[in-house]
């Protein structure tokens, strides 16, 4: 069955999962009929060699765990759409208003035809989209259907773990039905609910779930079972692993790493003296094992993003200017992944020329770019030294001690 059948809401679904989707309602109704919904070829193509037998006690392993991660698709954009029907089809971005500076938080695959992204400055996502519709956020109408969709979410498990408004994993392990149906009831049934579509990939473990689910965007999904996981990895290019950077992925390259499949050939030695502790993660990682267990209850202690500059930053004023590109993208961020967090801290790091490094960090500031721009100034001031990295971040309260200030407002 080709990628593009398995796209859709119900209309794509067999008459089985239609009866599920009728029921919807009823909890007890979709755990007993899902588990009896197929799906036809389900295979992608991948097979085994002997060649992987290296992890075969790894692929053992995982067959106990059934992982989804459900990405709606362009979740602040397509509500927009939804709720303005005149913009379908249209070209539409979510975020940074036209008359000043800003960025993108989101926008939606018409404006990525034109070479449109999140995060980018608003002025720049019209240069290359002149029609390009911004609109302002509605936040208090998209945590409204995110908790709607979470909702959705623990009728099927309670191991569900959000990571933002529009993304989460669940550990379906513990559900009678076969993983790759089950997510396609789910999906069908946020569409129902939301009118909303959303992409899934199913794998045995959060980061083959996380690679899975861009495979099929928008509207699709696409399920790696355990014995598929080798051949999928050694093609795969290092930068889809989560932790690698920009950075990273050159310092790889000068390796001549640019696949996981090379990156396999490295013992776990020679990727530890190459990065450290993180050598010790790409080993596996690059196998495709991942251990990391879905957490319901997981926060989110800070938020952050950084560049490392190909010249060094020579003076408080070139700093400055490239302070201002990290703000807006943190501010972005921010707003996607982290909009009901409560701000204790703001902070600025550097790293210079020489790779010393410092942070300044600041309680009870609110995070704006003149307050980025002040911690800037005292960490330059420090050592007067070229600046070869800056990264800006935030970091929350924990969600009881926002809860006892909230309580003591009261």
């Amino acid at each position: 069955m080709s990628s593009r059948a398995k796209r859709g809401t119900s209309q794509a679904t067999s008459g089985v999962a239609s009866e599920v989707l009728r029921c919807a309602q009823n909890d007890n109704a979709i755990h007993e009929i899902a588990p009896f919904l197929t799906i036809r070829d389900q295979s992608h193509g991948f097979g085994t060699s002997s060649k992987w037998s290296e992890i075969d006690c790894v692929q053992e392993e995982a067959q106990k765990r059934a992982i989804i991660h459900l990405d709606m698709d362009c979740f602040y954009a397509a509500i927009e759409v939804r709720d303005q029907p005149k913009l379908r089809g249209k070209p539409v971005g979510v975020g940074g208003a036209r008359e000043r500076r800003g960025v993108l938080t989101t926008c939606n695959y018409e404006a990525r035809k034109f070479g449109v992204r999140s995060a980018m400055p608003t002025f720049m996502a019209l240069q290359r989209c002149r029609h390009l519709i911004v609109l302002p956020t509605r936040f208090d109408v998209y945590r409204r259907e995110s908790a709607l969709i979470r909702g959705i979410l623990h009728r099927f498990t309670s191991l569900v773990e959000p990571l933002s408004l529009d993304e989460a994993y669940l550990d379906v392990t513990a559900h009678p039905g076969a993983p790759g149906p089950l997510a396609q009831v789910i999906r069908d049934l946020i569409f129902r609910k939301t009118k909303l579509t959303a992409s899934a990939g199913i794998g045995p473990n959060k980061l083959i779930a996380k690679i899975a689910s861009e495979q099929n965007k928008p509207n699709g999904q696409f399920e790696v079972k355990p014995n598929e996981v080798p051949e999928l990895m050694a093609k795969l290019p290092v930068r889809k692993i989560w932790g690698i950077g920009e950075v990273t992925e050159q310092k790889l390259e000068k390796l001549g790493i640019s696949t996981c499949g090379e990156m396999q050939g490295f013992s776990r030695l020679k990727l530890q003296q190459q990065f450290g502790k993180f050598g010790l993660e790409l080993y596996d990682l690059c196998r495709g094992i991942d251990h990391r267990l879905v957490e319901p209850d997981r926060e989110r202690k800070s938020l952050s993003n950084e560049e490392t500059f190909s010249i060094d930053l020579e003076t408080l004023e070139q700093c400055e200017e490239k302070l201002e590109e990290l703000f807006e993208e943190l501010m972005a961020e921010l707003a996607q992944k982290a909009v009901a967090r409560m701000v204790t801290k703001i902070f600025v790091k550097l790293k210079f020329t020489d790779f010393t490094r410092t942070t300044v960090e600041r309680a009870g500031l609110a995070p704006s770019l003149n307050e980025f721009r002040s911690l800037l100034s005292e960490a330059f001031a420090r050592t007067g030294k070229s600046v070869r990295l800056m990264g800006v971040g935030v970091r929350f309260a924990s969600l009881s001690e926002r809860d006892e200030m909230q309580l003591s407002l009261l």
